[in-house]
């Protein structure tokens, strides 16, 4: 990712930028001038009335954090990592894995799709892929870092992903969705940290696209990787479709598919949809 450097005042110093800071650092050397990085605060997408915020480029790694603990034991999202081939790994090399994957998917919803979050420091987020939307064209591969995966996952890791994952995904939601398939909001990840649960913060998500989902006619679509999660979703609209499974694992991996159809105005007001 290309970083935009902020105007500085001149001064005898070495600059050092670092991840964390853009900062530069002072040498030893006395000198009477000092170095002052004009710094602009990040900037912020406003908060909507739901509570709910759109998440900005700038803030891609802390939403992608989020859902780095929510999904920390998630056997899905783990897949890639827990493989035969990578078992002399720490879990610290496992766990940078596992944000990195992550932060790139994050990153490229942002680009092509829509990113929200809801509580105080990312306590939820949402990856949604809009209609006719989505992060396989190459600009959209190169800049959010997803290309890096051919080198950083092992060749098991690879075979999950591209001959496996990615295929199965694909070929079940337009087996289910049909002609639809382009016009439907597609949930990718929603995930909450351990100390944002319990407030409603998926709830607050999840219907801020419903609602549009509805005003436009459309269906949501999405792909469980948790069995409690199911009786959650049924709440908000969703039915299940369909379950199918990862084999290439020591144990098969289930992801239930569900499909919540638009609700009109006249169906809520009867609470036929309730």
């Amino acid at each position: 990712m290309a970083k935009t450097v902020a105007p500085v005042a001149i001064s005898l110093i070495e600059s050092k930028p670092t991840l964390k800071s853009a900062n530069a650092r002072l040498n030893d050397v006395p000198t009477s001038f000092t170095l002052k990085q004009q710094q602009k605060p990040a900037f912020r997408a406003p908060v909507s009335a739901d509570g709910v915020r759109v998440v900005t480029l700038a803030e891609y790694k802390e939403a992608a954090l989020c859902l780095a603990e929510a999904f920390a034991e998630d056997d899905v999202v783990r897949y890639l990592v827990d493989v035969p081939d990578r078992k002399h790994w720490t879990e610290e090399e496992r766990w940078r894995l596992h944000v990195e994957i992550l932060e790139y998917m994050t990153y490229a919803h942002i680009l092509k799709g829509l990113v929200t979050t809801v509580g105080d420091d990312y306590g939820a987020v949402a990856l949604w892929m809009p209609p006719g939307q989505n992060m396989d064209d190459f600009l959209t591969i190169f800049r959010s870092g997803m290309w890096r995966l051919n080198y950083r996952l092992s060749p098991e890791g690879r075979r999950r992903l591209f001959t496996e994952f990615l295929p199965l995904l694909h070929d079940v939601k337009h087996a289910i969705l049909g002609e639809r398939d382009d016009e439907a909001w597609y949930l990718v990840y929603i995930g909450t940290k351990p100390s944002g649960r319990g407030k409603g913060h998926c709830r607050k998500l999840i219907e801020h696209v419903t609602k549009q989902a509805d005003a436009e006619g459309r269906a949501c679509y999405l792909e469980s990787s948790n069995v409690v999660n199911p009786p959650i979703y049924r709440k908000f609209g969703f039915e299940d479709k369909r379950t199918v499974y990862l084999h290439r694992a020591e144990k098969n991996i289930p992801l239930d598919i569900m499909v919540r159809e638009p609700v009109s105005g006249n169906e809520k007001k009867s609470g036929l949809r309730a």
